[in-house]
């Protein structure tokens, strides 16, 4: 397992209200990046897994429509979430 129960309630914790708000945005967000860098690291160690690969491309997905739909409805957050994770540059 990549991610602990304890990880996931700390990951809540700083990006949602609270470590029993998974259902938040920013929550999903911050999980979704953590499986992303998990995946990735899978896929430079095992090139031919390419049923990873294609969960890497979905979850990636994923993240960008939520990160557009966090952008359409409050532009602070999404600055926020994007600066706090360090996904753009």
């Amino acid at each position: 397992m990549y991610i602990t129960s304890e990880d996931k309630k700390k990951l809540f914790a700083k990006h949602g209200k609270n470590e029993k708000d998974t259902g938040s945005t920013e929550g999903q967000i911050a999980l979704m990046t953590k499986r992303i860098q998990h995946m990735s690291d899978h896929l430079k160690k095992n090139t031919k897994d390419f049923n990873s690969e294609r969960a890497l491309v979905r979850t990636v997905g994923k993240r960008r429509d939520l990160l557009n739909y966090l952008m359409k409805k409050d532009i602070e957050r999404y600055r926020a979430i994007v600066k706090d994770l360090g996904l753009r540059k």
